[in-house]
């Protein structure tokens, strides 16, 4: 079998592509995109689904309820126009820790779990990850090697987004992959890190079925059977 033959074919195994990582506008400040436009957007360009990972900080003065609220309430919007256009949008998280500029993705979490993640963001990473044990969820550093990021220790990892296609960012995304290949860390990522208009699509998980929900995007990513595409013409084999 030809390289263009075996492409083909596991175009058609993971036939479905989902964003790993997109912000809107009502609860990622940085955004330009609306809940609806990202809905719209995504199905037009033909994606079988998208993972809404918005910012989600901490602040002293904040109502937590009320913030938590606010942040799904964007999601709830997206997945609503979604639902009409045939497009599956789920809930993810692009957390910060107090102690710096680090981002971290997590995939699996409702609103019971960001409530619990809430709480322990002044802490830092480490007393996180030993005080809330996600078991159905994965964390993730996002972009470990842009600009201002701290490459934390490994064994507070599932996994790392390799593939950060933000274009106005260097994300040394052989770094990364190279990090994650000397640690052994089985998990890795793309994402488009879509904040801006004429900047999307250009990452996508690639699997064999559509995930149901947030949980089921931590499960695919724990199996490893999946594939990573960028700009749609790319395929890798994490």
């Amino acid at each position: 079998m030809d390289i263009r033959s075996l492409k083909e074919n596991l175009i058609n195994e993971y036939k479905y592509r989902i964003e790993l990582h997109a912000h809107t506008s009502g609860a990622s400040a940085c955004s330009q995109i609306t809940p609806e436009e990202m809905a719209k957007i995504y199905h037009s360009l033909g994606y079988d689904g998208i993972v809404i990972t918005n910012h989600f900080t901490y602040r002293d003065n904040r109502d937590k309820n009320e913030y938590i609220k606010k942040y799904i309430n964007d999601y709830e919007i997206a997945k609503q126009v979604g639902e009409d256009l045939g497009l599956t949008v789920l809930l993810g998280a692009e957390i910060r820790f107090t102690e710096n500029a680090n981002d971290y993705l997590i995939y699996g979490v409702d609103e019971r779990v960001l409530s619990s993640i809430y709480g322990l963001l002044p802490y830092g990473v480490e007393n996180f990850r030993r005080e809330l044990k996600l078991e159905d969820s994965v964390f993730l550093q996002a972009h470990p090697f842009r600009d201002g990021m701290q490459v934390v220790d490994p064994e507070l990892l599932d996994g790392v987004e390799i593939y950060n296609m933000h274009p106005g960012h260097n994300s040394r995304v052989g770094l990364a992959s190279r990090f994650a290949r000397d640690n052994s860390i089985s998990i890795v990522t793309a994402g488009t890190d879509f904040h801006n208009p004429g900047r999307d699509g250009l990452a996508a998980l690639r699997c064999r079925d559509i995930p149901k929900n947030s949980f089921d995007v931590a499960s695919v990513l724990k199996s490893g059977d999946y594939l990573l595409e960028i700009a749609k013409n790319n395929i890798i084999i994490p």
